[in-house]
């Protein structure tokens, strides 16, 4: 097995920090806090170097809030200085996990994302009949911080780079309490491992996906399925064999319990691809695709909200435009014509609309 080492020099070389700081500002420039950390750049960022060569850095307080839509979840956000942090990090080692990634793994990937995986899709479900769709149980709050850091220290062998790595994890905020029992278990094992990364991090992102990398080998090259994909914790395999999926589900259960993951109870579950399938926000059958129910329903009610804002001033033409064109773009995936010419053929937009 190949392992690196060598790595702390570049996760703290003033240019590495540099790149990182201006990533993170990235849709955020006017924001207060990075506005602050952007007026003493230079002397913010050679502070950074200096407690991370020193190992005296400590991450801050997260700042956390609740979105609805699709479902209620946390959002946890770092401070900035944390977040320069961790994209300085993931500039070093993400390229070389990523080339450990299989192919058809799509998420906070370059030359990947939903688009992508959604077109792959579609080309495999026209080859197969029958489709096994998974889902992880709470997956980000079940993420096992000791079995997250042994599958890291796997190929990092960098000490200093590795204490970086377990500060991060381990000074994740209090996540959703999740309570499984797996085998050698006692009463109190749930409560007495840590587990949980914050949705919102880039490093929880990228750790979801080294944390599911040795899982996606075992079902390509143990299970041989080759129609595999997976998108963090949504994933599908395809086959002309009902039984044949019905198995791969038991066995892919028995490997997920290494991970302490449990699927989804009401969300697994193996149907003919021609039924159509809901997958990264489209329902995807053989020889069309359309926008899943509850896509559609979310932006008539934020186009309801971008006209109230548009109407008493709140919103400006070019954001107005902008999350128009963002919805638009994703839609256009779909054979959604008629339905944006229903949709936005009838809505109006009125400066003074909406202070009656």
């Amino acid at each position: 097995m190949i392992t690196y080492n060598n790595l702390w020099d570049k996760v703290c070389d003033f240019k590495n920090l540099l790149l990182s700081a201006r990533k993170a500002q990235k849709g955020k420039r006017f924001q207060d806090n990075v506005g602050r950390f952007n007026f003493n750049l230079e002397e913010e960022l050679l502070l950074l170097q200096n407690k991370l060569q020193n190992q005296a850095y400590q991450p801050g307080l997260y700042r956390s809030f609740y979105i609805y839509e699709p479902k209620k979840r946390m959002i946890s956000a770092a401070p900035y200085r944390d977040r320069v942090v961790h994209h300085a990090l993931c500039n070093i080692i993400e390229p070389i996990f990523d080339k450990m990634f299989i192919y058809d793994s799509y998420a906070n990937r370059k030359e990947k994302g939903t688009h992508q995986a959604v077109n792959r899709f579609t080309e495999f479900c026209r080859k197969n009949r029958y489709v096994l769709k998974c889902d992880i149980e709470k997956y980000f709050p079940s993420i096992d911080h000791r079995i997250l850091y042994e599958l890291i220290a796997k190929r990092i062998t960098d000490q200093k780079c590795l204490w970086l790595i377990k500060l991060l994890i381990d000074s994740s905020n209090p996540q959703e309490e999740v309570i499984h029992y797996f085998d050698g278990d006692g009463l109190f094992t749930p409560y007495e491992r840590k587990q949980g990364l914050p949705i919102g991090n880039l490093t929880s992102q990228f750790f979801a996906n080294i944390y599911l990398n040795e899982f996606d080998h075992f079902v390509k090259e143990t299970l041989r399925c080759e129609y595999y994909i997976r998108y963090v914790d949504d994933f599908v395999v395809l086959d002309n064999d009902k039984k044949k999926l019905r198995n791969i589900k038991k066995e892919m259960e028995r490997y997920l319990e290494r991970l302490r993951l449990r699927l989804h109870p009401r969300k697994c579950n193996v149907f003919p691809v021609r039924q159509g399938t809901n997958f990264l926000g489209y329902r995807i059958f053989p020889s069309y695709r359309l926008l899943n129910r509850d896509n559609i329903k979310r932006f008539k009610k934020r186009l309801k909200q971008l006209q109230w804002l548009y109407g008493v001033g709140l919103l400006g033409l070019n954001k107005l435009t902008a999350s128009i064109l963002s919805w638009i773009a994703h839609a256009n995936h779909a054979d959604t014509y008629n339905l944006r010419r229903r949709i936005l053929g009838v809505t109006r937009f009125v400066v003074g609309a909406g202070t009656n």
